[in-house]
């Protein structure tokens, strides 16, 4: 194999497996250092700079970054890298002067954001200090977007919400509250250099079954019925409910019906329970809550009797899968089962929605109503309007919608100057020695046995009586920190330089892992099978120095090390180092036109 190429700073984010899973690419282990030493304002600070909602993320984040965690290599649970930032968010102190600033002088470029939501507002952060004059549209009377409409609130209180909104809004954006755009014609003629379209993906699917039309006031779709439980359009449901389906969507909505007098409140799954879609997590917290789960059971018919809804009858099916993994609900032949239900809640998937785009204007739609995209720019046919967040390719998730934000925003910036919109300029990194002084690190590296430690919830007692009492408490100080020290701390990396190698193999005896290894070079599948720890796992590389003196090279599994520094520790001739690599996504702002 050909030596590492280490200056390529895509090599080390790789190897940063819980910033390189993140959409956003948040330097996860940055901020939690900075937790661990008490220094809360200034994580708070680093996670705003990638992903912008710090104290809504800390909450509410589908936790991509959890499942790559290192620690849940040597564990069962990885470091609750979500939650701690949450204890960043809550225990901050002021930070809105450290925030950039809107210029008073524009730049003479004017931009239109459609929708609310988190992409939208992900665009105004990064465009609005550069001078553009930034209106934001949407249909409800705040921003949030589906935030605000999807969210409950014992899962996001409305003070967190409006108060990480409002940092952007104050960023001097105008703000078209209450009005619904019906038209994208009216928008382009307005004159706007460039429109942005982050309008979610507004249509729940509903469900075509005998009995659909007839009980239609007791069946309401998931969406829907989450945003008018939060704009307090309903406060009340009926005592018996069934949800239908088993996504977070349905989640939110059988614990929201049980604090508006639901009773027997159930969820019914037409697929199995793990393959259910929603997170491990949101289905913990509503079987904590007494909410009951039937599965492999697909509604057949909405039962009506005298012009009111009664119940619903449901099959009974397996799971098959064929040889390529593709999944079969096939009947069992059992009975039918009938359930009483007096509203019926339909939580089965979300879609795109563009009826007031009119198709004469140059914008392609393909698929299921999603725009035609370039992905790398979220341009779309029609040069000056782009797309972001679920609007753009589909219902995923808020660290995905500002993911996509700051990327649509170097585009926009790029596009409003003339420049070509593929000229992404490269993430700006920095590689740091951590030595202090002889085997002295800045980092705490010992590896340890430490199981995660729970997040502890308020009182059902409570909660369950009023939907606006979050149930989740946090972490306290110490137990954030205690978490936070769970971190392997896997941005500090292992540097080798093969000049001052003298082929002792200390570092081989040392490490816990096994995964350093001194032997004869050869093509990637050979050297895989040769390391003293036989490396299967090709989603992470293999760093290879250049030939040795011995005509030998060293070969590292980037996969299991654990950053934890004792091959340095030990090296008599420093030719092990541990260097903090530090990689942050390019914003609008760091273009090179200004």
């Amino acid at each position: 194999m050909e030596p590492t190429n280490i200056n390529d700073p895509e090599y080390f984010h790789k190897v940063v497996d819980c910033q390189f899973a993140c959409p956003a690419h948040t330097p996860v282990p940055e901020y939690i250092r900075l937790i661990a030493a008490e220094k809360y304002t200034e994580a708070y600070m680093v996670n705003w700079e990638s992903n912008v909602f710090p104290g809504i993320l800390g909450r509410t984040c589908d936790r991509p970054c959890e499942p790559a965690c290192r620690r849940g290599r040597i564990e069962e649970e990885p470091v609750a890298i979500c939650r701690l930032k949450r204890v960043a968010a809550d225990n901050k102190g002021a930070v809105k002067h450290l925030m950039p600033k809107a210029p008073k002088e524009k730049n003479g470029k004017k931009i239109a954001l459609i929708g609310g939501g988190p992409a939208s507002l992900t665009v105004a952060r990064d465009l609005a200090p550069l001078g553009y004059d930034i209106h934001l549209y949407d249909e409800w009377h705040k921003g949030g977007g589906m935030m605000r409409t999807q969210i409950p609130s014992f899962r996001l209180p409305e003070s967190v919400l409006d108060e990480e909104v409002n940092y952007i809004i104050d960023m001097g954006i105008h703000t078209h509250f209450n009005h619904f755009v019906s038209s994208m014609k009216e928008i382009l003629e307005k004159g706007y250099d460039a429109v942005f379209v982050g309008t979610g993906a507004p249509k729940g699917r509903d469900l075509n079954i005998p009995g659909r039309e007839e009980a239609d006031k007791n069946i309401h779709i998931g969406i829907e019925f989450l945003a008018s439980v939060a704009f307090e359009h309903v406060d009340k449901i009926g005592k018996k409910v069934i949800i239908l389906g088993g996504g977070n969507t349905a989640m939110d909505c059988c614990r929201t019906s049980r604090r508006l007098g639901g009773e027997d409140v159930r969820v019914v799954v037409r697929s199995p329970f793990e393959t259910m879609k929603a997170s491990p997590w949101e289905i913990k917290d509503a079987m904590a809550e007494d909410i009951p789960f039937y599965n492999n059971m697909p509604p057949k018919e909405f039962v009506v009797e005298n012009g009111q809804l009664t119940g619903v009858i449901f099959g009974n099916v397996r799971a098959e899968y064929d040889e390529n993994g593709k999944r079969s609900l096939i009947p069992t032949g059992e009975p039918d089962v009938f359930m009483e239900a007096d509203d019926v809640i339909i939580a089965i998937g979300q879609d795109n929605s563009f009826p007031w785009i009119e198709r004469d204007l140059g914008i392609e739609f393909g698929k299921w109503d999603v725009p035609v995209l370039d992905k790398v720019s979220f341009q779309s046919t029609l040069p000056k309007v782009f797309f972001g967040g679920d609007a753009a390719f589909g219902p995923e998730n808020i660290i995905t919608a500002a993911a996509h934000g700051h990327q649509a925003a170097i585009s926009i910036h790029q596009f409003c100057h003339g420049n070509d919109v593929y000229d992404r300029p490269p993430p700006m990194t920095n590689l740091i020695r951590q030595k202090m002084s002889i085997h002295e690190w800045i980092y705490d590296s010992p590896v340890v046995d430490d199981v995660r430690y729970e997040v502890p919830h308020e009182d059902k007692k409570f909660t369950l009586n009023d939907r606006k009492v979050e149930v989740e408490l946090g972490f306290d100080i110490s137990t954030g920190f205690k978490e936070a020290q769970r971190c392997l701390n896997c941005d500090v990396q292992t540097v080798f330089d093969t000049t001052s190698c003298i082929e002792c193999d200390a570092c081989v005896d040392i490490c816990p892992t096994s995964c350093i290894t001194f032997t004869t070079n050869g093509g990637e599948d050979d050297l895989r099978g040769r390391l003293n720890a036989p490396a299967n796992d090709r989603s992470q590389d293999l760093y290879v120095s250049d030939i040795l003196p011995t005509m030998r090279v060293m070969v590292k599994d980037e996969d299991v090390c654990l950053h934890c520094g004792l091959c340095a520790e030990r090296c008599p001739t420093a030719a092990w180092d541990m260097q903090k690599f530090l990689y942050n996504v390019t914003k609008a702002g760091h273009t090179c036109t200004k």
